[in-house]
This record gives structure tokens, sequence and C-alpha cells, in this order.
């Protein structure tokens, strides 16, 4: 059974950081590109970092410079450092992992930055 389990998370106030982590069992991790996303309330849910397989960044612009992915193979684990938290970013956090179908995600994490 494949789980991506998440942690951290919670309320910071603006400027604040927060680290996020999601552990995965069942798969292959080091196999996986893995990746954070974000679903605030009436928005979509958008990409906020990516870590590909083979090492491959990608953030957009909205978090670049603020937030960096990173992973640990021998622990199964994906982390989201987030810094400088904006009044922007409060929105359910979900990582994921993907090698093609299906895609497996985390159970959502709620970041809430007020002061």
């Amino acid at each position: 059974q494949v789980q991506l389990v998440q942690s951290g998370g919670g309320r910071v106030v603006p400027g604040g950081s927060l680290t996020l982590s999601c552990i995965a069992s069942g798969i292959g991790f080091s196999q996986y590109s893995v990746g954070w996303y974000r679903q605030a309330p009436g928005k979509e849910r958008e990409l906020v970092a990516l870590l590909t397989d083979n090492g491959i960044f990608n953030y957009p612009n909205s978090v670049k410079g603020r937030f960096t992915i990173s992973r640990d193979n021998n622990k199964a684990t994906v982390y989201l450092q987030m810094n400088s938290l904006k009044p922007e970013d409060p929105a359910v956090y979900y990582c994921d992992a993907v090698r093609g179908k299906p895609v497996y995600w985390g159970q959502g994490t709620q970041v809430t930055v007020s002061s």
C-alpha cells in the first residue's frame, strides 16, 4: 500500500518560516519525481516546487527564492522549506510522488499566515 504522510504546517506570522515533510512508503522513492502543491479556497491546485528523480528543480515565480524543496532518498522523505511567508501563501499544501501513473498524494496540511 502506497502512503505519503505529511507533517509540519500550521500558523506563522508574515515573514516567518515553516518546514513541511512528507514521508513515502510502498514505492521506490528514489525513482519518483516529487513535488509540493497548494490549494487555496476557491482556487485551483498549483505547483509550488518540483524535484525530479534526476535532480531537476522547478519553482514558479511566486515562490522562487523563498521556498526550497529537498529530498532524502534514504528516508523516503521530501521537504519543503518555506521562508519569508506572505499573506498570499496560505493554503492546504500537498506533496506528491510521480512516476508515470498513478500519481500519489499526501493528505494535505494547512498553512496559515497571519499576524
